[in-house]
């Protein structure tokens, strides 16, 4: 069998059959059946990581968050970022009246059906938005937040051009290169990484006969990185470099702790000069900062108490790198408001809808944390311009 979307590989002795697949049609799922049923493959490799493989599995997965742990272990963005792929994943299999990934769930019954190994041949979801978000600058991580957020409370039902698209490739690669077109410079990360990726793991899954099921805009970079010609000069991709999260680089961090003792040495100089404009300084550090982050807080609905700490934690937090209000507000807002198991149970249905993101503690949570970062964040940048703005008028 071989179609647009069903292509063989002679490799190394080997036989790889790739299945391009797409969400929007239980034709793609069908044809996995068909395939690894005819074929009898001794592996079917499935584009799914660990963390996603048990979310297909495991629909209890969401009781077992760790809601105050993802927020020490400073994971709230990811985490937030996740649910709202997960989310628009989920919207769609609705529009579509069909389960989130029913061919990789197929590929997955199938396989055991015929006794062959299953092979996770895709990276994890975590690691590539790490690696994302540690590529991009302050202003490039606003806008992502943004306009995540956005598609998220503005998005409709899909439109006739936008499903014809669809027909070609499987939902979170789509929301994945709707990132990339956004912001061209994932796309390496995104598209290519996750090509080299893919086609190395299929490389590595043992048996003679493999089949693997994979995202049909995948399959021409995945087919291009399993016929390249051997070279010692570029050797295949290395798993531990592509699954590697960058740390974070060593200008912000440099910058991190050098603005804040700028801020403190402007404000101690003008002091010494004149005490009621250095007094403005610091009133006008506390309120920049503090009024926007409780301010971001307020957007996520915050509980009072978390409004307050935001204000009284971010003027402090924003002199220090190592600390950030929204991990403070949006631990009080757990603590207030603490998460029950039926929040945790309800994760899956509550994330489709505006209403239900928000009402949702946990995900409630979340928003305190990233939006009350936001306003702190910015709140840092306006108070610092009054700072420098005082000092210039007090020595000038």
């Amino acid at each position: 069998m071989a179609t647009d979307h069903v292509q063989r590989i002679s490799l190394d002795g080997r036989e790889i059959i790739l299945i391009g697949t797409a969400h929007v049609s239980t034709k793609s799922a069908e044809e996995v059946k068909e395939v690894i049923r005819s074929e009898k493959p001794d592996t079917v490799c499935v584009e799914l990581c660990p963390s996603r493989y048990q979310t297909i599995t495991d629909p209890d997965k969401w009781k077992n968050t760790d809601i105050i742990s993802i927020i020490k272990k400073r994971q709230a963005v990811i985490f937030l970022i996740n649910l709202v792929l997960s989310s628009y994943q989920k919207r769609l299999a609705k529009q579509f009246g069909i389960q989130p990934g029913q061919e990789m769930i197929q590929g997955i019954a199938s396989a055991k059906e015929t006794g062959a190994t299953l092979w996770l041949a895709d990276r994890d979801i975590k690691t590539t938005l790490m690696r994302i978000w540690r590529g991009v600058g302050f202003w490039r991580k606003i806008k992502l937040i943004f306009q995540l957020l956005y598609s998220f409370l503005l998005s409709e039902d899909i439109t006739e051009e936008e499903l014809e698209k669809m027909k070609t490739q499987d939902m979170l690669t789509s929301i994945l290169n709707e990132l990339a077109e956004s912001f061209p410079q994932f796309k390496t990360v995104l598209v290519d990484e996750r090509d080299q990726y893919l086609a190395q793991r299929i490389r590595e899954s043992p048996g003679t006969k493999v089949v693997a099921v994979l995202g049909a805009a995948h399959l021409p970079g995945v087919i291009r990185e399993l016929t390249k010609v051997e070279d010692p000069q570029n050797p295949p991709p290395d798993l531990k470099i592509l699954s590697q999260i960058p740390p974070a680089s060593k200008l912000g961090k440099v910058l991190g702790w050098s603005i804040p003792i700028l801020i403190l040495i402007l404000i101690a100089s003008t002091f010494s000069v004149d005490k009621t404009a250095g007094w403005d300084q610091i009133v006008s550090w506390i309120l920049w900062n503090g009024s926007l982050s409780a301010l971001g807080t307020l957007l996520a609905f915050g509980h009072p108490l978390a409004i307050l700490t935001a204000f009284v934690i971010s003027p402090i937090s924003s002199l220090n790198p190592l600390l950030a209000a929204g991990w403070f507000a949006g631990l009080m807002d757990a603590y207030i408001r603490k998460p029950n198991v039926e929040d945790f149970e309800n994760i899956a249905e509550d994330i489709h809808t505006f209403r239900g993101f928000w009402k949702n503690k946990v995900t409630h949570v979340l928003l305190v944390v990233v939006l009350a970062n936001v306003g702190s964040s910015l709140g840092a940048l306006m108070g610092g311009a009054d700072v420098i703005r005082h000092f210039l008028n007090t020595f000038f």
